[in-house]
């Protein structure tokens, strides 16, 4: 028998990973219009550039403060950052 806590822990794991994809993605896209490198968006946000890399690649997880700070930047919603809204 299969234990449900493991298999809601897991549901929540991939759906989490999904928003991160997503917001790699999209921070790319929008930085990649406006331009930008990762070490001049970095500058703009207070976080290096490296940073914004990882953000893109999925390798680190974003804190709120900084989400707001990238959407406040691009005149766009946390929601469609993370893919919730388009």
């Amino acid at each position: 028998m299969v234990d449900l806590s493991i298999v809601k822990c897991f549901g929540k794991f991939i759906y989490y990973n999904l928003l991160m994809k997503i917001f790699g993605e999209r921070l790319k896209e929008l930085r990649n219009e406006k331009g930008l490198s990762t070490k001049a968006l970095g500058a703009t946000l207070g976080v290096s550039g490296a940073a914004v890399t990882h953000w893109e690649l999925n390798q680190a997880d974003i804190t709120a403060e900084n989400l707001v700070k990238v959407a406040k930047f691009y005149s766009v919603t946390a929601d469609y950052l993370l893919g919730l809204e388009e």
